[in-house]
C-alpha cells in the first residue's frame, strides 16, 4: 500500500472534466468524502483532475458516480485506483486483472491463525485430561470444582504468560528484522526500489496481546469446565487408557490390512483427540504449502509469457525521463547510433478522441455486437456515432519511417498509421486472444483522413493523414490492453506532432525510450549499455532505467523470497504437527503396553502388533495427503480456469519435487516417532503388564 501510494498517489476514485468552486465544495461535503484534491500535475491543457479521497473504500464503488453525476462528470471521466482498492478487497467488475497475490496471503493466515487456535485449545485439553486422576482425589478431599477450574486457569495462565509477552516482542523483532533483510537483499537487485520503513503501532501490540489472551483463556477453560463436572469417582476411577465409547469398523482398513486394520482404526479413533493437533497442522501445513507451491508456479509462468518472454525481442533497455517533450528530445539519433543497439525507439503517449461512424464499423466487430458492450466510461454515444478515445503514440521521426517500411505504407512525416484491430470482447480467454478489423477497409476512403479531437473539449479538432491501416505494431513495451476498451490507436511521427500538439495537448509527462541490443547480449554487456544510455540521457533530464535481463533475475529473486517466507510458515505449522505426534506416541506408551498385553493375551503375535503400529503411522501421515491432493488439484483447475494456461504447460513445470519433499518428510517424521515408540512397547511382559496396578 504505501509502495503504490507513493508510485501513484493514494487516491482511490477520480474525476476528468472541469468542475467549478461550487461544485468542488459540495464534493467535499459529500457525506462519505474525505476530501477531493484537484491535482495540479494531472490537470494540463484544461483538463481538469480531481482526486478523491474516501472514508471507508467500500463506499468508492457505489458513490463516485453519484459524486460525478452531482459535478455534472459524465461517466466515462471516472476512473478508479483498481491496485489500490484491491488491496482493501474492494473489487470492480470492470476490473480485468486477477489480482490474487492478497487473498491468497489472507487464506493462508487464515487457515494458519484457526490451525494454531485449535492446537492451543487440543494442548491443554490433552494436558487436563491426562490428570483427570490427580483432579479426582483434590476433589475427593473437598475441592469444589470452582476451585479445580481456577487452578487450572491459574495454570494456564502461569504457563503462557511469559512465552505470550516474549513471543509477541521477538515477533515484532522478527517482522522488522525481515523487512530490513528484504531491504538488504533487493537493494542492488532492484533498481530504484522504495526501501520498508519497519513500524508497528502499540495499538496493533496491545490488540495482538488481547487477542492472544483471550484465545488462551477460551482454550483452557473449555476443558476445565469439563474437567470440573467430573464427580469424584469417576475421575479417581479413569484408568487413563485410550478407548472407545463406541467401538466403530473401519471397513477400508480392515479389507487392506485384515485385523491388524481393524485394530489400527479402532486405536486411532480412541487417539482421535489426542491426534487432533497432529492432523490438522499436518493438513493444513501441507495444504498451505502445495497451494503456495502451485499459486507461485502458475504466477511465474504468466508472468514469464505474458511479459518477459513476450517481449523478449522488443526490448533490453527501457528508460522513461521525466518532464519531457519527444520533439524536442536532441539524443534520438546519439542512442540510435550506438554500439550494440540493433534499435531505439524514443516515443511518447498523448490523449485524443475520434468519432466512428455505423458505416466504418467492420462486420467482424458488429458480429460480437459492435459498441453495445462498450463500457460508457470508454465509449460515448453521440448523434452520428459513437466517439472513442482514440490514443496516439508520438514516434520519432527514423522510428516511425522504418515503422511505414514495415507495414507496407509510404515512408513519410505528415500522417498517421492506425492499428485497426480490436479483440473479441465476447471471447473471454486474455491470454489466447481472438482479434479482428476495427474498422472496415473499403469504408475508409482513396485518401483516408481522421479527424481527431481534444480529449475533455471534442469541438477542438485536428486532422490527420491516415498512411495505412494496419493489424502490426511498431516494437515497444505496450501491452495495449486498451484494446479491450474500443480504443483505436494512432502511431505518429513526432514532426507531426509539432504542428498539431497544441491544438490536442494532453501529452503524458514522461518520454519513453525502448532499447533492443545485439541478439544474444549478456547481462554484463546490457548492464554496460544501460550506463550508457543513462549517462547520454540523464546530462538533461531527470531519468530512469530498466533492464530486462536484470529485471527477470529481480522478479525470480522476489518469487524466491515470497516463497521462502511462506514456507518457511508452513514448515513451522508442520513442525508443530510432528511435535505433537513426538508427544503422543512417546507419551502413552504406558498405556499402549496395557492395551498390546491384552492383544497378545487373545493371541496376536508382536509382528502383527508391530504392523498394527505401521498403519497407524500410514494412515496419520497418509491423510493429510489423501484430503489435500483432490482439493490441490480442483483449486490448481480453478486458477488455470482463471488464468487460461494449459493444463499441459503447467504439468511441465509443476513443483512436483518439492511438494514431494515436503510430503515425504512429514511420512518420515511420523514414520521416525512411531519407530522409537515401538522401541519401547515391543519388549512386552504380557505377566508383568497385566498385573501392574500402576497401569489403572
Amino acid at each position: 500500500m504505501e509502495r503504490i501510494s507513493l508510485n501513484e498517489g493514494g487516491w482511490q476514485s477520480r474525476l476528468v472534466g472541469e468542475i467549478d468552486g461550487e461544485a468542488l465544495e459540495a464534493i467535499r461535503n459529500f457525506a462519505t468524502v474525505e476530501e477531493a484534491v484537484v491535482n495540479e500535475e494531472k490537470s494540463q491543457d484544461g483538463e481538469m483532475v480531481t482526486d478523491l479521497y474516501f472514508y471507508h473504500y467500500k463506499d468508492v464503488l457505489q458513490d463516485t458516480p453519484r459524486i460525478a453525476e452531482l459535478a455534472g462528470i459524465p461517466p466515462e471521466n471516472t476512473a478508479y485506483h483498481h491496485e489500490l482498492l484491491a488491496l482493501y478487497l474492494v473489487r470492480d467488475p470492470q476490473d480485468t486483472a486477477p489480482r490474487l497475490l492478497f487473498p491468497l496471503f489472507l487464506l493462508i493466515v487464515a487457515l494458519a491463525s484457526f490451525s494454531l487456535v485449535i492446537i492451543i485449545h487440543n494442548s491443554f485439553a490433552v494436558s487436563m485430561n491426562a490428570r483427570i486422576h490427580q483432579f479426582g482425589i483434590f476433589s475427593s478431599i473437598g475441592a469444589t470444582p470452582k476451585q479445580i477450574r481456577t487452578c487450572l486457569l491459574q495454570e494456564a495462565a502461569s504457563l503462557c504468560a511469559l512465552p505470550l509477552f516474549v513471543g509477541s516482542l521477538l515477533g515484532v523483532a522478527g517482522g522488522m528484522g525481515l523487512i530490513l533483510l528484504t531491504n538488504v537483499l533487493l537493494r542492488d537487485a532492484v533498481q530504484g526500489r522504495h526501501e520498508s520503513s519497519p513500524g508497528y503501532h502499540p495499538l496493533i501490540l496491545a490488540a495482538t496481546l488481547l487477542v492472544a489472551v483471550a484465545t488462551i483463556w477460551l482454550s483452557a477453560w473449555l476443558p476445565a469446565r469439563k474437567l470440573s463436572r467430573l464427580t469424584p469417582l469417576e475421575a479417581i476411577k479413569n484408568t487413563g487408557e485410550l478407548q472407545l465409547r463406541r467401538r466403530k469398523s473401519s471397513p477400508i482398513l480392515s479389507l487392506l490390512f485384515g485385523v491388524e486394520g481393524e485394530l489400527a482404526g479402532n486405536a486411532l479413533k480412541a487417539q482421535r483427540k489426542a491426534l487432533r493437533t497432529a492432523s490438522l497442522s499436518l493438513l493444513f501445513s501441507f495444504m498451505a504449502f502445495t497451494m503456495m507451491q502451485c499459486f507461485f508456479s502458475l504466477t511465474a509462468i504468466s508472468t514469464r509469457e505474458t511479459y518477459f518472454e513476450r517481449y523478449q525481442n522488443v526490448w533490453d533497455i527501457y528508460a522513461t525521463l521525466k518532464d519531457t517533450q519527444v520533439e524536442s528530445f536532441p539524443e534520438t539519433e546519439e542512442l540510435q547510433g550506438l554500439a550494440g543497439v540493433e534499435s531505439a525507439i524514443v516515443y511518447q503517449r498523448a490523449a485524443a478522441r475520434r468519432l466512428i461512424t455505423e458505416a466504418q464499423i467492420s462486420e467482424e466487430m458488429k458480429s460480437f455486437g459492435g459498441f453495445s458492450q462498450a463500457p460508457g466510461q470508454y465509449v460515448t454515444q453521440v448523434q452520428d456515432g459513437w466517439m472513442v478515445n482514440a490514443p496516439l503514440v508520438i514516434l520519432d521521426d527514423n522510428s516511425f519511417l522504418a515503422y511505414c517500411e514495415q507495414v507496407g505504407a509510404a515512408p513519410r512525416l505528415d500522417g498517421a498509421v492506425v492499428m485497426n484491430q480490436i479483440r473479441d470482447v465476447t471471447n473471454p480467454d486474455f491470454r489466447h486472444p481472438v482479434y479482428c478489423p476495427y474498422l472496415k477497409k473499403d469504408s475508409l476512403g482513396e485518401a483516408p483522413v481522421s479527424v481527431l479531437r481534444q480529449s475533455g473539449s471534442e469541438d477542438v479538432t485536428a486532422e490527420v493523414a491516415v498512411l495505412a491501416y494496419t493489424e502490426q505494431v511498431p516494437a515497444l513495451r505496450e501491452e495495449y490492453a486498451t484494446l479491450d476498451y474500443y480504443e483505436l490507436v494512432h502511431f505518429i511521427p513526432a514532426s507531426l506532432w509539432r504542428e498539431i500538439g497544441g491544438q490536442l495537448g494532453g501529452t503524458n509527462e514522461e518520454v519513453c525510450i525502448c532499447v533492443l541490443g545485439r541478439e544474444g547480449a549478456a547481462l554484463e554487456e546490457l548492464n554496460a549499455l544501460q550506463a550508457q544510455i543513462h549517462a547520454i540521457v540523464s546530462k538533461n533530464h531527470a531519468a530512469e532505467s530498466e533492464n530486462r535481463i536484470q529485471e527477470y533475475d529481480s522478479n525470480n529473486t522476489m518469487f524466491q523470497g515470497m516463497m521462502a517466507v511462506f514456507g518457511g510458515f508452513c514448515v513451522l505449522l508442520a513442525l508443530i504437527g510432528m511435535g505433537n505426534v513426538f508427544s503422543n506416541t512417546l507419551g502413552f506408551v504406558r498405556q499402549r503396553k496395557r492395551e498390546f498385553a491384552r492383544y497378545m493375551s487373545v493371541g496376536l503375535t508382536p509382528t502383527s502388533l508391530r504392523k498394527m503400529f505401521c498403519i497407524e503411522a500410514l494412515v496419520l501421515a497418509g491423510r493429510p495427503i489423501l484430503i489435500t491432493l483432490p482439493l490441490a488439484v480442483a483449486a490448481v483447475g480453478a486458477m488455470l480456469k482463471l488464468s487460461y494456461v494449459d493444463a499441459g504447460e503447467f504439468l511441465a513445470q509443476a513443483p512436483l519435487v518439492p511438494i514431494a519433499v515436503f510430503m515425504l518428510a512429514i511420512v518420515a517424521c511420523v514414520a521416525l516417532a512411531y519407530s522409537l515408540a515401538w522401541r519401547s512397547i515391543r519388549k512386552i511382559s504380557l505377566a508383568e503388564v497385566l498385573r501392574d496396578d500402576t497401569m489403572l
